[in-house]
């Protein structure tokens, strides 16, 4: 399911702005900065400079292979 799938960028402190985590579901090819962070913090020529500072990572997780040990406890 698509909640299993999602990009986190990391952007650290800029400028007059404090650091942020952003999280999207958005498809492997669409995680970078430009599509993850919204609203974008900074005006439009400081995007460049801003999503340099970021990094962004793509994360597959199954809820299912995270359930599954919680069920076994109880047999």
């Amino acid at each position: 399911s698509s909640e299993d799938i999602r990009c986190k960028c990391i952007c650290p402190p800029y400028r007059n702005i404090s650091g942020h985590i952003y999280n999207k579901n958005v498809s492997q090819k669409d995680c970078n900065c430009l599509h993850v962070v919204e609203p974008m913090p900074v005006p439009g020529n400081d995007v460049e400079a801003y999503c340099l500072l970021c990094e962004c990572k793509y994360e597959e997780r199954s809820t299912t292979t995270i359930k599954v040990p919680e069920l076994s406890l109880y047999h």
